[in-house]
């Protein structure tokens, strides 16, 4: 009697931890919260600026936390002044718009992803990659 009554519990207990993980990927999915909805709605509105100036993009994705994202954040910042008008700089912080990871195929972070004027993506580097790199594929997209 008493391992009915532990196969029982048992059950219980993976239909309630299959649940929880079912009500967890559904969130994932449909944005998981407002601030995520609100940079996610940035991110658009950039890119979509983007496709009416025809403007080339390079889209960084990463985390805040990771070493590697973390030394990239001032070179990007200096990139984004330096090609304003020119080209768009983009970083998207994954920890806050986790929807962007699947969007875009992402494996490894840091990904630094460029696009050409009309959207189409050109070149595709993962992990830390330096300022004088980033100005060089941009040279060769005809970015100056």
């Amino acid at each position: 009697m008493k391992l009915k009554q532990n196969v029982v519990v048992v059950g219980i207990l993976i239909s309630i931890v299959i649940g929880f993980i079912l009500i967890k990927g559904s969130a994932d999915r449909t944005g998981g919260g407002s601030s995520s909805n609100v940079i996610g709605e940035d991110s658009r509105m950039d890119l979509e600026g983007q496709q009416t100036k025809k403007l080339p993009v390079l889209v960084d994705l990463g985390k805040g936390t990771c070493i590697p994202c973390k030394k990239m954040k001032p070179i990007l910042d200096e990139l984004k002044t330096e090609y304003h008008g020119r080209a768009i700089v983009k970083v998207i912080d994954l920890r806050y718009e986790p929807r962007e990871a699947r969007k875009y195929g992402i494996r490894l972070i840091p990904t630094q992803i460029f696009f050409d004027a009309e959207g189409n993506e050109v070149y595709r580097h993962e992990g830390f990659m330096d300022k004088q790199s980033i100005r060089m594929k941009f040279a060769e997209m005809g970015v100056y």
